[in-house]
């Protein structure tokens, strides 16, 4: 059906009905490529998690490992060899049977150097996971050179590619199947217009259970804001907004009665902390991190600068897995019991100037961060001044991304605004907290703690979970002792959907749209 919209003295618009039954979002730019080997981008993964699949998946609830492709698995005794047989029903979009030597070739691309997937090969490594071999068509075996607790996790999450498709003598990394993907999900590749949509269509063949929705569309739309007011007049789907948006712009009656807002904190959401140089002559002090940590409002800023989009936590892990200790409650804001920790550390005004000082010297410091960024550009005008009222002087420096990791990385700063994203439902501190990774690894603020070493050492062989994360909440304990960062707030991810949507469960990790149905609604245009 095409619908005409015209007014006296201006040109027709036309508009065309569009099917209920295909879901229709957005990307801020085209996917690099649809090859899951070596693709970075985010938008790769939300397009690929509904044509490409993996050997594991977590449950939606429980969030434990489940089968997905494979139908059981089991490990050696020592934990140096796991064992995965692939489900007998499994076939690729095009038809052929998923075997093995699928599984085998895609882990041997990710470590193929010349394939260039540094950032899979990585977690490989690091797993010390270093053959894989097929027993027969349905049995795949890794071997590894050490027990890692995660190794199970990444071996179930490593992205899977047909073997009969790349391994035809072109390059992989220039593989044509890289914008044309062939998987094995409940969608299969429709069409790409680059610069415009990205379309898949139900998979008609699929093992498993088949998805309610005929289709998902992406549209691209490079401005966030463009893509919101499209949103707006019923031309997206499902989007996820920003906190301005949640609380300011889709809460009116008319917005409500088409759209159903969702709120979720999922294991990806990362956290915003400050970074303190343990280097450094005053911030070195952990008297003074601690002050340092009081004299700031965090649930006042949550509210002001991310409209309470989020929450305050008190460690590096995701506030709702088990590695994460809830009985290790938030520094309080309390600016007279921060002053009093700072005096009884040697700093005072005694010169009069309204400045602490120690030994002749003013209690003064440099906190950089990345920008453009409105919020960090608010949040240092908040730490400047509240700092300012208990005596210390900040100059806070917006530096270009590449000038701040070159300057955090070199360590020649006194602190810094920085985030990380989510290191998923169980994560490895490794890489940013053991005082191994200061000059190689993420260990930017310095952090050398022997009891703390030894914890993430013995955790990352430790296969009992309640042995496992007592460690993990005496790594938190200390963490939070010694304040080498002040965390700041993990933030919720927020999302809005169309209200024709059924079947709609949001769960720990947000919601699984391959089990979303459709219901009634009015025309929808295009």
């Amino acid at each position: 059906m095409m619908l005409t919209l015209c007014a006296v003295g201006s040109a027709c618009q036309y508009r065309v009905e569009r099917d209920p039954q295909v879901m229709v979002r957005y990307f801020g730019s085209d996917p690099s490529s649809l090859n899951p080997i070596i693709a970075t981008d985010a938008y790769e993964n939300v397009a690929n998690q509904f044509v490409m699949e993996t050997l594991l998946e977590r449950d939606n609830a429980t969030m434990a490992l489940r089968p997905k492709l494979a139908q059981a698995w089991e490990s050696a005794p020592d934990h140096l060899e796991y064992r995965f047989h692939l489900r007998p029903d499994v076939h690729w979009h095009d038809g052929v049977p998923l075997t093995a030597a699928d599984v085998v070739y895609s882990f041997d691309r990710i470590n193929d150097p010349e394939v260039g997937a540094g950032h899979l090969r990585s977690y490989f490594l690091k797993a010390g996971i270093i053959a894989a071999d097929a027993i027969n068509a349905q049995t795949v075996r890794f071997r590894l050179e050490r027990p890692y607790f995660l190794a199970l996790e990444t071996i179930g999450w490593m992205p899977i590619v047909a073997r009969h498709v790349f391994d035809d003598g072109t390059p992989f990394r220039t593989h044509p199947a890289g914008r044309v993907p062939i998987g094995t999900g409940p969608m299969r590749f429709r069409e790409w217009k680059a610069g415009r949509y990205l379309a898949l269509e139900r998979n008609p063949h699929y093992w498993g259970r088949p998805m309610a929705l005929r289709g998902m569309t992406f549209k691209v739309i490079p401005d966030q804001g463009v893509a919101f007011q499209a949103m707006k007049k019923g031309e997206i789907d499902y989007t996820g907004i920003r906190p301005i948006q949640w609380a300011r712009q889709t809460a009116s009656p008319g917005f409500l009665a088409r759209f159903v807002k969702m709120k979720y904190l999922p294991d990806s959401a990362g956290y915003f902390y400050i970074g303190w140089n343990l280097t450094h002559p005053i911030l070195g002090d952990q008297q003074v991190r601690q002050a340092l940590t009081m004299l700031l409002p965090r649930q006042s800023i949550l509210a002001a600068l991310l409209f309470d989009r989020g929450a305050m936590t008190t460690g590096p892990f995701y506030p709702r897995g088990p590695q994460y200790d809830p009985a290790i409650p938030p520094w309080p804001y309390d600016p007279a019991a921060a002053g009093e920790r700072l005096a009884a550390a040697g700093w005072s005004d005694h010169d009069g100037d309204g400045i602490r000082d120690k030994g002749g010297r003013p209690f003064a410091i440099t906190i950089v961060y990345p920008g453009p960024s409105r919020f960090y550009d608010a949040l240092a005008n908040i730490v400047r001044e509240d700092f300012r009222q208990a005596g210390i002087a900040v100059t806070a420096q917006l530096m270009e991304w590449t000038v701040f990791l070159k300057t955090v990385n070199d360590k020649k700063y006194d602190a810094y605004f920085g985030g990380w994203a989510g290191g998923g439902y169980e994560m490895d501190p490794h890489q940013i907290w053991h005082s191994s990774q200061i000059e190689q690894g993420s260990n930017y603020v310095g952090f050398v703690n022997a009891e703390a070493d030894a914890l993430i050492d013995r955790a990352r062989q430790e296969f009992d979970p309640g042995r496992r994360n007592a460690m993990y909440h005496r790594l938190h304990q200390i963490i939070h002792e010694v304040q080498p960062y002040t965390f700041l707030y993990v933030l919720e991810a927020l999302a809005v959907r169309h209200h024709r949507f059924t079947n709609v469960m949001l769960y720990p990790n947000g919601p699984d749209l391959a089990e979303w149905g459709v219901g009634s609604s009015g025309p929808l245009l295009q």
